[in-house]
């Protein structure tokens, strides 16, 4: 003989709730946006590929003295930039930051001597 079993009291469902039907897809698409969000964080910033800035790559189209003349340039702000800081700085880091200032003279010399080699095409 079976014995009789009451029905499960009924839920009480929203008609209004988006929870209402089940897309599997846009579950499965949710669930690797937040695993990627969390896994792979900066990956997706913005929709956007991680491309470099063109503001700061040196443009092909300068000739090299246009080239040279910017690093010379670069070189005495950064060295002058040094001796500055050096003159603030405690006798045990200033040294440190002469040596470096002295090394990005090097370059800068080395830089205006190569400038001095190129050849103005008229």
């Amino acid at each position: 003989m079976k014995k009789p079993t009451p029905n499960p009291p009924e839920v009480e469902t929203d008609p209004t709730s988006p929870y209402s039907s089940i897309d599997c897809r846009k579950l499965h698409d949710a669930a690797n946006r937040a695993l990627d969000h969390y896994l792979y964080p900066g990956a997706h910033v913005m929709g956007t590929t991680n491309q470099p800035e063109p503001m700061f790559l040196a443009n092909p189209a300068y000739n090299t003295e246009s080239l040279l003349a910017n690093a010379s340039e670069s070189l005495g702000s950064a060295s002058e930039m040094l001796s500055n800081f050096a003159a603030v700085l405690d006798p045990s880091h200033r040294k440190t930051a002469l040596g470096i200032a002295q090394v990005v003279m090097l370059g800068e010399l080395a830089v205006n001597q190569a400038l001095d080699h190129v050849e103005v095409k008229s």
